[in-house]
């Protein structure tokens, strides 16, 4: 989950674009699935690096068809290995992919990644924001402090993606 802003690609620091893909690569290291909400920017490219190191990349589609997911959202198919037309918006989308995850990892992030943040945070997801990359990542122990919520939500902050990946998959049981 994160900032998927279509301008991203072009206008993001060269350190956070090998943050995103250090990201996918450490994903893919441990042969985990990644879902993604089949979208742009920095979560493209955390979906091309782990695709391209070798991880079955799942994204779940706002739309409700291959045409709606290019023509409506304007979002790309190339990064996935296969993608769930959900039909739901963006909004329930976020849902399906939330609900669909065993770990939730946050690289920066805007409204939409605050969606996905606090979706998985009331279902008690395991979490890993990657610090230091901005956005909904580096606030989120703020959001957490300022809105107490007693839930089942297990929540790791690191800078490093190899190591947040491998301190979130300690927890799965």
């Amino acid at each position: 989950m994160g900032s998927a802003d279509d301008a991203l690609p072009e206008g993001v620091s060269r350190i956070l674009r090998e943050r995103a893909e250090q990201l996918g690569r450490a994903i893919a290291g441990k042969d985990a699935v990644l879902l993604t909400g089949a979208t742009t920017g920095l979560v493209h490219l955390v979906a091309q690096s782990a695709q391209g190191a070798g991880a079955f990349h799942i994204g779940i589609s706002p739309g409700s068809s291959e045409g709606e997911h290019v023509e409506k959202y304007h979002l790309p198919t190339d990064a996935c290995d296969a993608i769930i037309y959900t039909g739901f918006g963006l909004k329930g989308r976020n849902v399906v992919l939330v609900r669909s995850c065993d770990i939730v990892l946050v690289i920066a992030g805007s409204m939409g990644a605050l969606n996905e943040f606090t979706i998985a945070y009331d279902e008690g997801k395991i979490i890993g924001c990657l610090t230091k990359t901005g956005g909904v990542a580096d606030e989120a122990a703020r959001i957490i402090e300022a809105f107490q919520k007693p839930t089942r939500a297990r929540i790791f902050y690191d800078d490093d993606p190899r190591r947040l990946v491998d301190r979130c998959l300690a927890e799965v049981t």
